[in-house]
């Protein structure tokens, strides 16, 4: 297969060799190449709220919305998505992540902010009830999605452990970026390079290893204006001295309450929630159930094949 993306350029795009954008379109390029994936990419507007998103379409059929967590860009999906058949596949980023614009992230506002976001996005798709594929905090402003809007989200594959559901929690580096003071100064001692990429890789269960395309992506991102305002203050918005805020945490009482069927597929190695609780979580939800992979908090990374047909069978089953 060939690859193609289109030519809807970011508003920032176009300023020489060493423009960020540049960087990231041309890293982009490379993971597509490489996965053979024939994508097109498009920035819609989110509601109303003056902002666009940046948007990964593949496929045709029916439609799946994939929602990655924060910190990453939609590109991240991309091994995942060459190997879903049958359906058009539409990646989705959160605000200031990758080449989607940036919000205003703060405590008291981040759910109107999430779910502001998907449902402005999926409007300017014209996607209706459709199921979802997340991960991390894509996974928990999913589920804020369908709590608010029942009905939206028709079925789920969480992938790797949700954000903040139960006692889990970031890693340390994300944990310290809440941190005033301390954040922004490491974020600035902390350049994007391909060593911190593979460290960051590494520090989230995943070997840097064979994934030199997604390596690179990553270091693209970094270097994006948006990228640290936009993590210092996410990670403001849901920490606070480097706990989860009571308002992020998703409570056994709420996942009784999901309404929607749920896979987990969890890393076993995933350092942002273990085994157990998954297994805690796949026992709170009345229609859910688990498949453990070998990997981390990415496990398509290496896992592609493996994670698209639990997907899937997931997807096809008519309850």
């Amino acid at each position: 297969m060939s690859t193609r993306s289109s030519q809807r350029s970011h508003p920032t795009a176009g300023h020489g060799a060493d423009d960020p954008v540049d960087g990231f379109l041309s890293a982009l390029e490379a993971l597509l190449a490489r996965y053979r994936l024939v994508a097109d990419r498009r920035h819609v507007h989110v509601g109303d709220t003056g902002r666009k998103a940046h948007v990964l379409l593949a496929g045709d059929g029916p439609p799946l919305v994939l929602v990655i967590g924060g910190a990453v860009p939609a590109a991240f999906w991309v091994p995942l998505m060459a190997q879903l058949g049958g359906r058009r596949l539409h990646a989705i980023e959160l605000p200031g992540f990758g080449l989607s614009d940036a919000t205003t992230y703060t405590p008291d506002t981040l759910r109107r902010t999430a779910v502001d976001h998907l449902a402005g996005i999926l409007d300017s798709l014209g996607i209706g009830p459709a199921p979802f594929v997340t991960q991390s905090m894509g996974s928990q402003w999913t589920n804020w999605l369908a709590e608010e809007e029942p009905g939206r989200v028709q079925r789920q594959v969480m992938i790797a452990c949700p954000a903040f559901f139960l006692d889990t929690s970031a890693i340390a580096p994300f944990r310290l970026a809440s941190l005033p003071g301390l954040g922004p100064l490491m974020m600035t001692v902390q350049r994007p390079t391909t060593k911190t990429a593979e460290k960051m890789l590494r520090a989230v269960g995943e070997s840097p290893d064979g994934v030199e395309e997604l390596r690179d992506v990553l270091v693209a991102t970094q270097r994006l204006p948006t990228y640290t305002p936009s993590v210092l203050a996410l990670m403001r918005s849901v920490m606070r001295r480097t706990r989860p805020r009571p308002l992020v945490v998703t409570s056994a009482n709420q996942l009784r309450h999901v309404r929607h069927p749920v896979r987990l597929i969890w890393g076993d190695r995933d350092p942002f929630g273990g085994v157990p609780a998954g297994q805690r979580i796949a026992e709170l939800i009345p229609d859910a159930d688990l498949h453990v992979v070998p990997g981390g908090h990415a496990p398509w990374f290496h896992q592609a094949e493996r994670v698209a047909r639990l997907t899937q069978q997931f997807l096809e089953v008519r309850r």
